[in-house]
């Protein structure tokens, strides 16, 4: 299901003077679908309360002029769990996708992937955290109380069953919703896998219709990886290689240009 639960976010954000805060935050509160705006100058830091995507408010950061990186997002409940996976493959599409474990039955899913072909991918949370031959050893999708694969709503599915994202006509698909039935703490170190077509939620007649909706090949994939919660990444420098974050933000979300190694700006 679609998300209208606001959520807190944790931008860097570049800024040098009291315009830039100006700015960012006429950009942010002009926004339907932000609650509140927190800047702290000496910090470069921007907590955004909304029920837009991360994607959404980062864009409206950046419209500014500022460089804008994810670092954080939580809720005012007790942290439950924060989970990221960074999707790409052997051709264009990448994107990011982030899980927040919002109560102990609601997961948040925040996410954009680019590349796609415009219309409906099916999105699956898989058994294997393995890369090795690409997203074919990936695993079927997580499935532990072994169920017929449904729709997100319904009671019968896999658990890593999260139905379609809509890409548009650029080949964008930016989503947040939220599901009843995923736990981070039992998808960290399995995999995230979006398809080249529609998932028929189990309801097409296709033989595959009851394992994998049916949705076509595996297009991109990446390792569900523990992530960052509100102000728990003070870091400014990548230990993984050494970069600033703003060089970070500059490198691609995944696949060419990044190493396999590199991790997300939200996990520095």
């Amino acid at each position: 299901m679609d998300s209208d639960r606001s959520t807190k976010l944790e931008f860097a954000v570049q800024m040098t003077c009291d315009s830039c805060v100006k700015a960012v935050r006429t950009a942010l509160e002009r926004a339907p679908g932000v609650q509140s705006v927190k800047i702290d100058l000496a910090r470069e830091e921007v907590l955004v309360e909304s029920a837009l995507t991360s994607q959404e408010v980062q864009a409206l950061i950046e419209s500014t002029g500022r460089q804008a990186v994810l670092k954080g997002m939580g809720t005012d409940e007790k942290d439950l769990g924060v989970a990221v996976a960074m999707l790409g493959g052997t051709g264009p599409v990448q994107g990011v996708v982030r899980f927040l474990q919002v109560t102990e039955d609601r997961c948040l899913v925040d996410g954009t992937i680019d590349g796609l072909e415009p219309g409906p991918h099916g999105l699956h949370v898989h058994e294997l955290g393995d890369l090795t031959r690409d997203c074919l050893s990936c695993g079927e999708h997580f499935n532990p109380f072994g169920k017929q694969h449904g729709a997100p709503q319904d009671s019968e599915r896999h658990v890593g069953d999260l139905g379609n994202v809509l890409a548009g006509p650029n080949g964008r698909a930016s989503f947040r919703l939220e599901d009843t039935q995923l736990k981070v703490w039992d998808i960290i170190g399995r995999s995230l896998v979006v398809d080249s077509g529609e998932d028929d939620l189990g309801r097409g007649g296709h033989p595959l219709s009851g394992l994998t909706g049916n949705s076509g090949e595996r297009l991109a994939c990446g390792i569900i990886a523990r992530s960052a919660s509100l102000f728990q990444n003070p870091k400014q420098i990548c230990a993984c290689d050494g970069v600033t974050i703003w060089e970070e933000r500059d490198r691609p979300l995944a696949g060419k240009g990044r190493s396999t190694t590199n991790t997300p700006a939200a996990n520095l």
